[in-house]
């Protein structure tokens, strides 16, 4: 429900769900939206959204396949 006037989404970070299991993918993520925004950059309609995975944990102190990251993002406007 972004307007279409953004062109940049900056997301707050889900941990990427902490665990990613070969061929099943995260069983769990904290959002509605599931994996569709989990990490990483999405392009949808034209607009851009980056969700960091984060460095810590939430809940259980475990991550598997999804490495704690500090994310640097340049943003080349023109």
């Amino acid at each position: 429900l972004v307007p279409d006037r953004v062109a940049l989404t900056l997301a707050g970070h889900t941990h990427g769900g902490q665990v990613r299991l070969p061929f099943v993918g995260r069983p769990i993520v904290p959002s509605r939206f599931g994996e569709r925004f989990a990490a990483g950059h999405v392009i949808e309609g034209g607009r851009n959204l980056f969700v960091a995975t984060g460095l810590g944990t939430s809940i259980l102190p475990i991550r598997f396949r999804v490495p704690p990251a500090v994310t640097m993002l340049t943003v080349v406007f023109g």
